[in-house]
C-alpha cells in the first residue's frame, strides 16, 4: 500500500471517528433529555453508548475489523435496551432521540471499510437491522425517524464514496504540480548554468583569444603569457571537476576568504592592468570591509569595466572613485577616450549586462553607464555593505 491509499484509509478512521462520536453523544443529550426512560434501562443504554464511543477511539487507530463489530454491536445494544426498555407509546419518542445515534453513529465505520469485505458486510446487516428496529420502535414505515435514518445512512455512504475518490484525485494534482516545479527548477537552474559558462568563457579565455587575435597590441609578451596561464591552469581545474570561486566569473580562483579589506584587493586589480599597459590611477581613502560574495561581484565587475576602457576607449589611463557610506559602495570608473552611442550598441552583445549589470544586481547592487562619442565614457557601480 502506497503512501497516498495509507493517508487516505487514515482520514476515513479519523472522519469515522469523529462522526460516529459526534452523533452518539447527540443521542445521549436528547435521549437524557426526554425523561422518557426508566433509570435502569437509561442506565444500560448510556453503559452501551459509552462502549461504542471506546470502540470508536480504537478503531480510529487502528481500523481493525474486530473495532467495526464491536462499534457495531455496542451501538446495536444500546438501541434494543432503551427499546424494550420502555412502553410501547413511548418508543417513538425514544425512536426519535436515537435518530442521530442510528443514522451516524452505527453507520459510521461505513466510511472507513474499503477493501474490508467483512467489515462492509458486517455493517451492511447492522443497517438492516437498524431500519427495522426504527420501523418496529415507531410504528410506520414512512415515520420521520425512519426517513432520517435513511438518509442518515445514504449521506454517510456518499461521504465515504467521495473521500475514497477526492484523496486519489487531488494527489495526482499535487504530483503533477511537483513535476512542473522541479522541471522548472531544472530549467532555471540549467539556464543559470548557461550565463555563468558565458561569463567565464567571455571573462577568461574568450579575453585571451581576443588579445592573441590581435596580435597582443599594447601587452606585453610576458603579461600575455601570464594571462595564459591562468586560464590554462582554471580549464584544468574545470576539467578535474572544481567548483569556481566566486560562481559568477570573471577573475576566478578556488579559494576565497569570509570577508577582505577591499583596499588589499584594489592594488592587485591596479597591477594586474598596470602589466596589461592600463594605468589605473584611484581616488579616495578609507578602509572597507565588505562580505566575500559582495566583494567579490564588485572586483570582478570593476574589472570588467577597466577591460573595456583597455580594449574600446583608446587611452592609457583610467579612474576610479571610492566613495562609501553605511550603506553602499561605490565606484566611478572615469576614462577620457573615444566613447561611443547607447543606442548603437546592440542587445545580444551582453558583456557589460552580464559580466557587470547582472552580477551587481544578484548582490544587491547595480550599475549605470554613460557615454557619447568623442566625450568618454563612465561606469558607477554600487555594491552593498
Amino acid at each position: 500500500m502506497d503512501f497516498i491509499a495509507q493517508e487516505r484509509d487514515r482520514l476515513l478512521r479519523s472522519t469515522t471517528r469523529v462522526v460516529g462520536t459526534v452523533c452518539a453523544l447527540v443521542s445521549v443529550v436528547a435521549i437524557v433529555c426526554a425523561v422518557a426512560v426508566p433509570p435502569l434501562p437509561l442506565i444500560g443504554g448510556l453503559v452501551c453508548i459509552a462502549a461504542m464511543l471506546a470502540s470508536l477511539f480504537f478503531f480510529g487507530r487502528s481500523g481493525a475489523v474486530w473495532w467495526t463489530a464491536a462499534v457495531l454491536a455496542t451501538g446495536l445494544g444500546a438501541l434494543a435496551i432503551l427499546f424494550l426498555g420502555v412502553d410501547e407509546p413511548v418508543r417513538p419518542l425514544i425512536a426519535s432521540a436515537v435518530v442521530p445515534l442510528a443514522a451516524g453513529g452505527i453507520s459510521s465505520p461505513l466510511m472507513a471499510q474499503r477493501g474490508h469485505p467483512l467489515g462492509l458486510g458486517l455493517t451492511i446487516g447492522a443497517g438492516a437491522v437498524v431500519i427495522v428496529a426504527l420501523v418496529w420502535a415507531s410504528g410506520s414505515v414512512l415515520s420521520g425517524s425512519v426517513n432520517g435514518v435513511v438518509l442518515g445512512w445514504v449521506l454517510i455512504a456518499v461521504v465515504a464514496v467521495w473521500i475514497s475518490r477526492s484523496i486519489p484525485r487531488v494527489a495526482r494534482r499535487i504530483y503533477s504540480i511537483g513535476t512542473a516545479h522541479r522541471a522548472e527548477r531544472q530549467a532555471s537552474e540549467t539556464e543559470a548554468q548557461r550565463r555563468q559558462g558565458a561569463r567565464l568563457l567571455h571573462d577568461t579565455v574568450l579575453a585571451t583569444l581576443t588579445l592573441l587575435a590581435h596580435s597582443g597590441v599594447g601587452v606585453s609578451e610576458q603579461a600575455m603569457r601570464e594571462q595564459a596561464a591562468e586560464d590554462a591552469r582554471l580549464l584544468r581545474h574545470l576539467r578535474l571537476g572544481a567548483t569556481p570561486q566566486p560562481s559568477q566569473s570573471g577573475d576566478y580562483s578556488l579559494t576565497r576568504e569570509e570577508e577582505s579589506p577591499l583596499g588589499q584587493t584594489l592594488e592587485s586589480v591596479k597591477q594586474r592592468f598596470g602589466r596589461m599597459g592600463l594605468e589605473v590611477s584611484w581616488h579616495g581613502t578609507g578602509q572597507v570591509l565588505l562580505p566575500s560574495h559582495v566583494l567579490d561581484a564588485f572586483l570582478l565587475a570593476l574589472g570588467e569595466c577597466l577591460e573595456n576602457v583597455r580594449r574600446h576607449a583608446g587611452v592609457g589611463e583610467a579612474h576610479v572613485t571610492i566613495v562609501h557610506d553605511n550603506e553602499m559602495v561605490r565606484a566611478m570608473v572615469t576614462d577620457s577616450g573615444v566613447g561611443f552611442d547607447l543606442g548603437t550598441v546592440s542587445a545580444e552583445r551582453l558583456g557589460f549586462k552580464e559580466s557587470v549589470v547582472s552580477r551587481l544586481r544578484e548582490v544587491g547592487g547595480d550599475a549605470k553607464l554613460f557615454s557619447a562619442p568623442g566625450s568618454g565614457t563612465t561606469v558607477v557601480l554600487e555594491a552593498p555593505r
